[in-house]
């Protein structure tokens, strides 16, 4: 559990680091093909499906490699 704890604030720090001086580098999050968004003049409506389903087969395979 420690460990787990260790590497995730690790990850976060560096995340941190690179969305702070490389703002370009995760534009493509809420922007892929599939994300569903609806706009209307009173409605706005934003699902990112296919967003979520990469960072979820990313975050299975992570935590697999790591788990073993």
């Amino acid at each position: 559990m420690d460990k787990i704890l260790i590497y995730s604030g690790l990850a976060l720090l560096i995340i941190g680091l690179i969305w702070q001086f490389i703002p370009g580098a995760f534009s493509w999050i809420g922007n892929l093909p599939g994300d569903i968004k609806y706009k209307n003049e009173n409605t706005s409506f934003y699902f990112p499906i296919t967003t979520m389903i990469v960072i979820s087969i990313t975050l299975s395979l992570i935590f697999r490699f790591f788990g073993k």
